[in-house]
């Protein structure tokens, strides 16, 4: 479950210690609840959309993300209490776990071909007319992510992925306010629709929990 090797934990005077990590994301601490209460134990969530697959994403991206809820940057009814309620060794264990976890990949009906590939299109190519790059430049090859601070898309829930580029397209989301607000405000409902949905049905080939 857990990978060789700690993250150094930025700010801190010792390395990210997944092993705790994973003792906070079963059972919480003081002031906060088990993360797998939502998460699961192995950060694969569900697939509702209210939790986001945690499992295999970069710690600096994890950790960068729970900083922001714990300062409103990213405001979130249930996280920010959270992440305000972890010290910043709590947080950048927990980041550790989760990324050095592995987690399945539930089965998933997907929408009609037409779909998918409309959202093939919009991740590889982009939109000219809309003056949009392919999500791909950014997310790595079809979402695979770019450690460490870039998350992977491939594998992640289709209805996670539409929530979060409706909040940003609505201003709410204001964190990444220079990346991905633009991009979510040349997206219209169908487009993200379509991306979401050809990502949620691509497997995280770093993740061997098939």
């Amino acid at each position: 479950m857990l990978a060789a090797g700690s993250a150094m934990a930025q700010g801190a005077a010792r390395p990210a210690d997944p092993k705790r990590g994973a003792v906070i994301a079963a059972q919480g601490t003081a002031t906060v609840p088990a993360c797998a209460q939502c998460h699961a134990f192995s950060g694969a969530s569900d697939s509702s959309g209210a939790f986001p697959r945690l499992t295999g994403q970069p710690a600096p991206y994890l950790a960068e993300q729970m900083r922001d809820f714990a300062s409103s940057k990213r405001d979130s009814a249930v996280m920010s209490p959270i992440a305000k309620g972890l010290s910043a060794s709590d947080l950048e264990d927990v980041s550790a776990y989760f990324a050095a976890a592995s987690g399945p990949f539930p089965l998933l009906a997907g929408p009609d071909a037409a779909i998918i590939k409309k959202g093939e299109t919009l991740a590889r190519e982009g939109d000219p007319a809309k003056g949009l790059q392919g999500c791909n430049n950014c997310h790595g090859p079809d979402g695979a992510g770019f450690p460490p601070r870039i998350p992977y898309l491939a594998g992640q829930y289709a209805e996670y992925i539409k929530l979060s580029l409706t909040m940003w397209k609505s201003g709410y989301r204001k964190n990444s306010p220079n990346v991905m607000k633009p991009v979510a405000d040349r997206l219209d409902d169908q487009d993200i629709a379509a991306v979401a949905a050809f990502y949620q049905q691509i497997r995280n080939s770093t993740d061997t929990a098939q």
